[in-house]
């Protein structure tokens, strides 16, 4: 990095601990208004089990709506903590180093909320989803359906959230080495004694540490690529709805994935910037990094969006042609469309060209949001003109109008998110204090000779 502030172990501790030992003004407010959403989206899904999902928009032959796009949509948001923590660990990047953990706990989080948000919403009888993955009549032989990728989903998902979650774990080790050692009150200190699992910080601890954080970025990557690939399939395997047969699913996913997932670190990096004041470890330089980032992941992620429609179109066949045109031309796919190109393509990468606006905070929160609204349109505007659309097995068109319980449904999941976030940072550091160190030593400087160096060298 060419911008740093060089700071000492005991400053280092007393800025990213202080958020843990004092306790903001904004911190309660901001909680006790987030489990209030979050207590009533839960208070309108029980509405919804006692009375069923005609409480929904949903209807024949539009069976899938906001919980699916949110799903989806989560579940993108999810790729960040493996994009920026595993590997740019592996490619040892420097700039990653005050943004890991927000990352990993992001991941963690938004997996919850995509589980939230999961299919399991639409049976109308959750408590049976049991039985998509284990068989229940041995008598009869009855099985569940392996071929169907609802069964590989929650496998998927929840080998990513315990490798996530341990990706946590194994990177708080230390920092709750160092709570312990700060905590005044006996209680409080026999907790953290208990979570750091009698971390001393000997040569041993720290060897095993830096081993485990390398093998689990490396074998964390081909989750990373299945989960979202196998949400893919979700779509992509279906038999009577156009625009979905394509082979370009998965990785048209996946990138799409780490588009809104970098975004959303960005997005956190400014929260923190004005929250927690920790500008001296999130310079303008890191804005810089995840912004050139950004311009490629976008471009890339663009690149696949097109080919998407190519491949579309270039067939010349009916239903997909009056597919694409619901989309594009008829209200109100069309408005929704535009705004998708604009918010997720059109206004924030032009601006990320200009230096200026990829080191400032402020710009890179606004083009950010942007990003992740556009990418939430874009599961929308797959899912649902999808299934609207009449088919030739079908006997009726369908409209899409969200209802109430949906919308504060998905409104829960957002909130669930950021209270996660916000209940985490009180009790564990947000910015890993290891880590900011050995980038403080990599940065330090030695003399050699006549000339003043750098200690070392890792960009």
């Amino acid at each position: 990095m060419q911008e740093h502030v060089q700071l000492t172990q005991k400053q280092i501790n007393a800025d990213l601990l202080d958020p843990v030992l004092r306790t903001p003004k904004w911190w309660l407010p901001s909680v006790l208004f987030l489990l209030l959403v979050f207590i009533t989206a839960a208070g309108a899904f029980g509405y919804m089990l006692n009375k069923g999902v005609g409480v929904t928009g949903l209807s024949r032959p539009i069976m899938w709506g906001f919980f699916m796009t949110n799903f989806v949509f989560w579940i993108g948001i999810s790729h960040a903590g493996i994009m920026i923590s595993a590997i740019l660990r592996l490619t040892q990047a420097e700039w990653r180093r005050p943004i890991t953990r927000a990352a990993e706990v992001m991941t963690v989080f938004s997996l919850t909320a995509a589980l939230m948000a999961a299919p399991l919403v639409h049976v109308g009888r959750p408590w049976r989803a049991a039985l998509w993955v284990f068989p229940y009549d041995f008598a009869r032989g009855v099985w569940i359906n392996i071929r169907s990728p609802f069964i590989w989903d929650p496998s998927a998902v929840m080998t990513y959230l315990t490798a996530s979650s341990l990706f946590v774990f194994v990177a708080l080790l230390p920092d709750l080495a160092i709570v312990r050692d700060r905590a005044i009150n006996p209680w409080v200190k026999r907790i953290y004694s208990f979570l750091c699992l009698g971390w001393r910080g000997t040569p041993r601890q720290w060897k095993l540490q830096t081993v485990a954080g390398i093998l689990l970025s490396a074998l964390v990557l081909p989750v990373f690529v299945s989960v979202h690939s196998i949400v893919s399939w979700d779509f992509a395997v279906q038999i009577g709805v156009e625009g979905w047969h394509s082979t370009i699913f998965a990785p048209y996913f996946i990138i799409g994935a780490i588009h809104s997932g970098v975004s959303a670190v960005a997005m956190l990096m400014a929260l923190m910037v004005w929250l927690y004041k920790v500008g001296d470890y999130i310079r303008p330089d890191h804005f810089d990094s995840i912004g050139r980032l950004l311009i490629i992941v976008a471009t890339t992620w663009f690149f696949f969006f097109f080919l998407e429609w190519v491949f579309a179109l270039y067939t010349l066949e009916n239903p997909e042609i009056v597919l694409r045109e619901l989309q594009v031309f008829q209200p109100p796919y069309m408005w929704l469309f535009l705004l998708f190109l604009l918010t997720a393509y059109f206004i924030p990468v032009p601006m990320w060209l200009f230096r200026s606006v990829r080191r400032s905070p402020a710009l890179m929160f606004f083009t950010t949001v942007l990003v992740n609204v556009g990418m939430w349109l874009e599961r929308f505007l797959i899912i649902i003109p999808g299934v609207a659309r009449k088919t030739p097995m079908e006997f009726n068109w369908g409209t899409y109008h969200p209802s109430l319980v949906e919308i504060l449904m998905v409104a829960g999941t957002f909130a669930w998110v950021a209270l996660g976030m916000l209940v985490f940072a009180k009790v564990f550091p947000l910015i890993p204090l290891f880590d900011v160190k050995e980038g403080m030593v990599f940065r330090d400087e030695i003399k050699i000779g006549r000339r003043t160096v750098a200690a070392s060298i890792r960009e």
